[in-house]
């Protein structure tokens, strides 16, 4: 995955309800994670920032080297790595928490068996993902997308139990999610013989993304009040369903 596309978000008024989304999963892993932790995918660093304060070490990777400034943190070390393969060795981190990179990731069980092998017996991963059931077109920057049990099952090959929960929005989120969909439909009707899903998924990429940024600034101007006003505390976790935005899923193992 490139690092100049839709999938990398930063914190720009058009992209801010995607980006308080996001956020909500690193909110909720900094009430959980300490010791020595591992981020699977850096991105814009908010997992540096949000995590590192609770916790005694972090261990952030990328296949893109971050444009963080570490010296502001003195637990928090930087380390270009091409996952799924883990250059760590085993039994050395209590936790491991990776969002919205699953679904990049072309060998899934191998993924997932590595961040396994590299946790301490015991320790949790936390991972994020789109809910298949709520995204509104094909994404061809993902490999896949999962449904609630589907993630689950693959998990319990790896973890001796996953804690499946699901992130939500209230009724502003929604609000912004029924347009964003109604958008999107519009789009789509033009898609007669449903390429979205028959090109190679690489074709699509650029398309997609000059289609996604269009949209959200569209909508950030037929309703600035709205995109601008979502915050993270618009969004909350609860036991995972169909409904779910994203999956927020704490396996053991």
């Amino acid at each position: 995955m490139s690092d100049n596309t839709a999938e990398r978000v930063s914190l720009k008024d058009v992209n801010n309800y995607v980006f308080q989304r996001c956020l909500k999963a690193y909110y909720e892993a900094k009430d959980i994670v300490k010791g020595n932790v591992l981020e699977i995918g850096t991105g814009e660093g908010y997992g540096v920032k949000e995590i590192a304060p609770f916790v005694d070490k972090l261990t952030t990777i990328d296949q893109y080297v971050t444009d963080i400034d570490l010296t502001k943190f003195n637990n928090v070390e930087f380390v270009k790595m091409t996952v799924p393969a883990l250059d760590f060795p085993d039994n050395t981190f209590d936790f491991v928490f990776s969002f919205q990179v699953i679904e990049h990731i072309e060998d899934d069980k191998e993924y997932l068996k590595e961040i396994s092998r590299v946790l301490k017996p015991g320790g949790k991963f936390i991972c994020t993902t789109p809910n298949i059931k709520t995204t509104l077109s094909r994404n061809p920057w993902h490999i896949r997308e999962y449904k609630k049990q589907e993630l689950k099952d693959l998990m319990l090959n790896y973890f001796s139990n996953v804690d499946a929960r699901g992130v939500h929005g209230n009724e502003k989120v929604m609000k912004y999610y029924e347009k964003n969909k109604e958008n999107v439909n519009k789009i789509m009707r033009f898609d007669i013989f449903n390429l979205q899903y028959r090109l190679p998924r690489k074709s699509l990429q650029w398309i997609y993304d000059y289609m996604n940024d269009r949209n959200r600034s569209k909508m950030h101007k037929q309703d600035n009040d709205l995109s601008a006003s979502i915050t993270v505390d618009d969004f909350y976790t609860q036991e995972v369903n169909d409904d779910s935005l994203d999956l927020f899923y704490i396996a053991q193992k």
